[in-house]
């Protein structure tokens, strides 16, 4: 008998950010400006002030996010999204129903960690979550849609 983990959508993150700082070496800072949440399970705005070191190997870009959500009751949260971004044809579009969560031969996703001493928000921390990534409407906003796995 085999055994499949759900995916259940959580919530979608839409941070916007700013212009990338080059390190050198393959590493990259992108400030992050703000953005929202927006779900089933949280709802709230991404603070400004966090961002993504990223370092590119090769073809494989390896991701560190940390930044700060505020839940819409005033609960801050803290994300770490960690993850990996690269192209390559053996990637397909993928949908969560009609909508497009990641695009044809691109890998992206993160696997996030959260911390709060929020008690309505605690579920966070006790939660491995799955981060489908896309761009956004421009060059400036990264879109990731959370997904609990059960």
């Amino acid at each position: 008998m085999s055994f499949a983990p759900a995916l259940t959508f959580a919530f979608e993150i839409r941070a916007r950010l700013s212009p990338t700082l080059r390190i050198g070496g393959g590493a990259e800072f992108t400030p992050i400006a703000g953005g929202t949440v927006d779900g089933p399970r949280l709802r709230g705005t991404v603070l400004p002030g966090g961002g993504d070191w990223s370092d590119t190997r090769g073809q494989v870009c390896r991701l560190n996010a940390r930044y700060l959500i505020e839940a819409e009751d005033g609960a801050v949260i803290d994300i770490v999204n960690r993850g990996y971004y690269h192209e390559g044809a053996g990637s397909p579009d993928q949908y969560d129903g009609a909508l497009r969560v990641s695009d044809a031969g691109v890998y992206y996703r993160t696997s996030p960690t959260f911390r709060t001493d929020a008690a309505a928000h605690a579920w966070l921390a006790r939660t491995v979550f799955v981060g489908l990534a896309r761009e956004g409407t421009g060059e400036d906003e990264v879109v990731i849609r959370m997904y609990a796995v059960g």
